[in-house]
């Protein structure tokens, strides 16, 4: 039986293969939902080293890679809330996807917040990833609001807010 394990991208060596993953599972996965232009910038602002960097220094964001027997496939980042955390990121890459690990992270990451205490789990969406809201929805996660937020460079990210209860 294979191990899936959340290590914490807590060095500076670390956090800068987790933002050079970033980039690579983002070029594969998201051109088709958002166009190649928007990628690069969310790229950028959102999932680049010093993005990161400023995350975890400024919002408290801690980001984890997600490790099968030890080998490096996703990531996730997350940042607390008042009483729950928000899951900003969580992605496999491509030869992972399908097989249950993205499932088996999760299931990490929630003991992690139940042994902190929190009392839910929040993510937003792009509506046009209907495969990553279907797996959401199975994992027990309710579409609470729908938000478009503008994110500069004239891009506007259009999202399903959806919340899993820890109690």
């Amino acid at each position: 039986m294979h191990s899936v394990s959340l290590v914490p991208a807590d060095t500076p060596a670390l956090l800068a293969d987790t933002a050079r993953l970033a980039g690579e599972i983002w070029r594969e996965y998201f051109p088709g939902i958002i166009s190649p232009e928007q990628v690069e910038y969310m790229v950028d602002k959102f999932q680049s080293l010093p993005a990161m960097e400023q995350q975890i220094q400024n919002q408290g964001y801690t980001y984890y890679q997600i490790r099968l027997d030890g080998t490096v496939i996703g990531y996730t980042g997350v940042c607390p809330e008042a009483d729950g955390l928000f899951l900003s990121k969580l992605y496999l890459k491509k030869e992972y996807r399908g097989e249950g690990y993205a499932t088996k992270a999760f299931r990490e990451l929630t003991a992690l917040c139940r042994e902190k205490g929190y009392r839910s789990i929040r993510l937003t969406c792009n509506k046009g990833n209907t495969h990553s809201l279907e797996v959401y929805r199975h994992w027990g996660f309710v579409q609470t609001d729908a938000v478009k937020t503008d994110i500069g460079g004239g891009f506007v990210m259009d999202d399903y807010v959806m919340t899993y209860n820890l109690d």
